[in-house]
């Protein structure tokens, strides 16, 4: 019960504060998207960018660690893009986008402050070499399934379809960030002083802000039908990825408990609202996508809880 109180509560406050004073009117929908821009476009790319920046790739990138997050992530896609092509008859746009609900967790915006305040500021070295990649690679899986889907029949060559996907994945703040971060740290630039200081202020700012403006942003995604495919869809989210992740970390790669820590609660985070925009993005389950980020995020609650419990 501490665990609650102390680690998961202050974050789902600081989601909640956004989300009532938006439903009360106080805070209106042009000030949440004004400081969701903020946060996604300039102060959490700028986290990105000073978390890997200064990561100690040697420690902190470790196969083991990548691959039981990143096979759990491959396995809830696949749960959930199965379950909706096959088990629901949905379309293959459809399926695609419900794939990347149970691919593409939370692991900035709730995965970090979680880890932060569970397991101390060090443990999010772990953290960092996961998402280094996160985005790169899962938008990169989801933006191709996507757009080679809608290219069937449109006779859009191989080398039109890859310029295609690279201004689609390369457009995005939060992979230029992870870009620059990867620069600094591989050619070694040193960065005056000055420019760190003033880059740990915006850092300051990025989760408080993002976290309320996630809450505001939630009040819009109401859940209006497809329930039992949004509930397939968060159970590729919170049951199999983790599970995954965890049973593959902790079984079969016999990971320290400082990446075990990470990979399995980065991989239990609700889906993020980048699974929205991802199906807004191609107008395909677009009901479904919202759906599953409001409900996942209540119910992250309690599975986060339990994965802390379980957790050495």
């Amino acid at each position: 019960m501490q665990l609650l109180f102390d680690v998961i509560a202050p974050v789902f406050l600081v989601i909640g504060f956004g989300y009532l004073l938006t439903w009360r009117g106080w805070v209106d929908d042009t000030l949440i998207d004004a400081v969701m821009k903020f946060a996604q476009n300039v102060a959490v790319p700028t986290l990105l960018f000073a978390g890997i920046a200064r990561l100690d790739l040697g420690d902190a990138f470790r196969a083991p660690l990548l691959l039981s997050f990143y096979a759990g992530a491959l396995a809830g896609g696949a749960f959930g893009f199965i379950g909706a092509r096959y088990v629901f008859k949905r379309s293959l746009t459809d399926a695609i986008a419900v794939g990347f609900i149970g691919l593409f967790s939370n692991s900035l915006l709730l995965g970090i402050p979680i880890t932060e305040r569970a397991y101390g500021t060090p443990a999010l070295a772990w953290n960092y070499a996961i998402i280094s990649i996160h985005a790169p690679l899962l938008y990169g899986l989801g933006i191709t399934a996507m757009e080679t889907a809608k290219a069937k029949g449109m006779g859009l060559s191989p080398l039109g379809l890859f310029r295609q996907i690279g201004r689609s994945v390369f457009r995005n703040p939060l992979i230029l960030g992870i870009v620059l971060g990867w620069t600094v740290n591989i050619t070694g630039i040193q960065l005056p002083d000055p420019v760190w200081d003033a880059v740990f202020m915006m850092n300051s700012a990025a989760i408080p802000a993002a976290l309320f403006g996630l809450g505001g942003v939630l009040l819009r995604y109401k859940p209006e039908g497809d329930m039992r495919l949004i509930g397939w869809a968060v159970a590729a989210s919170l049951i199999v990825h983790p599970i995954v992740a965890y049973g593959l970390g902790h079984f079969a790669f016999n990971l320290e408990t400082g990446p075990l820590r990470s990979a399995t609660l980065t991989a239990s985070m609700a889906p993020g609202v980048n699974a929205y925009l991802f199906a807004n993005m191609y107008g395909t389950a677009k009901r479904v996508a919202a759906s599953s980020v409001l409900i996942g995020t209540a119910a992250s609650i309690v599975t986060t809880w339990c994965w802390l419990a379980i957790l050495p």
